[in-house]
């Protein structure tokens, strides 16, 4: 079994799209720095996404995150930091973050990353999803992407007969 410690976002956009289960099938538990945690709870997320965290399923666990010092970690949000530190010090397998900065952070940190996106394609290619679908419906919320990629994986997919 896969140790994923996982940032905010893709939480949140895979609860928005409802594909969160695909966490579960895909690694079978995740575990949420405490500040992640907080995060979804806010009142400025999304409503699925607070009643989502307001009983979420046994495969998610919630742990406090040691503080690091660390000048490169100091420069990424509090989701972040603490999804970064938790990683490394649970010796994670894999993080979901999806900013580019906070993704480069915990590369350079020798954590394994993989975004929103990623976690969708891996699914996708496992048959768990339907990738054109569960992309539409990312494109509706506000969700930041590259088009060339969306087109990248879709036309990937499409090609191996699995959209």
């Amino acid at each position: 079994m896969l140790l994923v410690v996982a940032d905010t976002s893709p939480v949140r956009y895979l609860i928005q799209i409802d594909k969160i289960e695909v966490v579960h099938l895909l690694f079978q538990s995740v575990t949420l720095p405490s500040v992640v945690a907080q995060e979804l709870r806010h009142p400025s997320a999304p409503a699925a996404v607070q009643a989502w965290m307001g009983n979420p399923p046994d495969w998610v666990t919630e742990s406090t995150a040691p503080r690091l010092e660390d000048p490169l970690l100091a420069r990424l949000d509090p989701g972040e930091r603490a999804a970064i530190a938790l990683g490394i010090t649970l010796h994670a397998d894999l993080i979901l973050i999806d900013e580019r900065k906070g993704a480069s952070a915990a590369r350079s940190k020798g954590l394994e990353v993989i975004g929103t996106l990623g976690v969708l394609d891996l699914a996708a290619s496992r048959g768990l999803i339907d990738l054109k679908d569960s992309l539409e419906r990312l494109k509706k919320t506000n969700f930041r992407y590259r088009p060339d990629l969306i087109s990248t994986l879709l036309e990937r997919h499409k090609s191996s007969g699995r959209t």
